[in-house]
C-alpha cells in the first residue's frame, strides 16, 4: 500500500518541475510524484501529449498541473518555463531534468557535429540551464535537483557516444551543483535508470530475440517500472527522508549495472 493511499502524502504543497513529463519516464515520474501530492511542471514539445497527461494527473490526484511547451536547449524558453512556473505556484522544490534527444545506434565515427550538438543541446546544456534558472527557487525551498544520465555512459554502450557524453557532463556537472550548493541546503542527485517505456516496447516487439538476451543479463529479470520503480525513488530523493543524501549517482538497473 502506498502512502498516498492511507492519506500520508509526502509532497503535499510541493511543486515539481519536470522536463520531458509528458511521457516514458517523464510521465512516470509525474505520476509518482502526483501520487505523493506534489503539484507539476511539466514539459515537452508536443502540445498535445502536454495537455492529456494534465488531464490525466489532475482526474486522478487531485494535482495541479502546468503544462509548458519548451525547448531545453533554448535558454530563453527555460527562462520563461521558469518564470511561468513562479507566476502561478511561487515555489519550486524539486527539478527533474529528465529530458534527452539524441542519434541513438549511430556509432561515433558516424557522428556529424549536428548530431553531437543535439545531444550535447538537450541534455548537458538543458540541465544547466534549468539548474541555474532554478537555483534561486531552490535555495527558498530548501530543495533538490534530480538528473537522469545513462548507463550508457557508465558502461560505455556502443552506439550511444553523444548520448554518453551529454550523459556523463550532466554527472560531473551535477557533482559540481552538489559541493557548491550544498551550504544552501539544496540537494543534487543523479538516476541513472533502465525502464519500460512506449519505445522499448516497441523495440520488445520488432526485435523479440535480441530483448530476450537483454532481459537475461538483467538479475532482476525485467525492466523498471517508470512510476512504481524509477518515480518512487526519485520521491525518496526529493522527500525530508533523504535530506543527507547529495552528490550521488543511484543506478537503478535491476542489477544489470553491478560495480564497486
Amino acid at each position: 500500500m502506498q502512502n498516498s493511499e492511507i492519506g500520508m502524502k509526502r509532497l503535499d504543497g510541493n511543486v515539481t518541475l519536470i522536463t520531458g513529463g509528458g511521457k516514458g519516464i517523464g510521465f512516470g515520474l509525474a505520476t509518482a510524484f502526483a501520487r505523493e501530492g506534489s503539484d507539476l511542471v511539466i514539459t515537452g514539445r508536443n502540445e498535445g501529449r502536454l495537455l492529456a497527461a494534465k488531464d490525466e494527473l489532475e482526474k486522478k490526484y487531485g494535482v495541479k498541473v502546468l503544462p509548458v511547451v519548451a525547448d531545453g536547449a533554448d535558454e530563453a524558453s527555460v527562462k520563461r518555463t521558469v518564470a511561468k512556473c513562479i507566476e502561478i505556484f511561487g515555489r519550486i522544490d524539486t527539478l527533474i531534468n529528465n529530458a534527452q534527444v539524441s542519434k541513438s545506434g549511430v556509432l561515433l565515427v558516424d557522428h556529424s557535429k549536428e548530431d553531437f550538438d543535439m545531444a550535447i543541446m538537450s541534455g548537458l546544456y538543458a540541465a544547466f540551464f534549468y539548474m541555474r534558472e532554478c537555483f534561486p527557487y531552490l535555495k527558498e525551498s530548501g530543495g533538490s535537483v534530480i538528473n537522469f544520465a545513462s548507463g550508457a555512459g557508465l558502461f560505455g554502450k556502443p552506439g550511444q557516444s553523444s548520448y554518453a557524453a551529454a550523459k556523463e557532463g550532466i554527472r560531473g556537472m551535477s557533482r559540481v551543483a552538489a559541493t557548491e550548493w550544498g551550504p544552501h541546503g539544496v540537494r543534487v542527485n543523479v538516476v541513472c535508470p533502465l525502464a519500460m517505456t512506449e519505445s522499448l516496447k516497441e523495440w520488445k516487439e520488432n526485435y523479440p530475440e535480441l530483448f530476450e538476451k537483454t532481459i537475461k543479463d538483467i538479475p532482476l529479470g525485467r525492466f523498471a517500472d517508470p512510476a512504481d520503480d524509477i518515480g518512487r525513488v526519485c520521491v525518496f530523493l526529493a522527500s525530508k527522508d533523504a535530506s543527507f543524501v547529495t552528490g550521488e549517482t543511484i543506478t537503478l538497473q535491476g542489477g544489470s549495472g553491478l560495480r564497486p
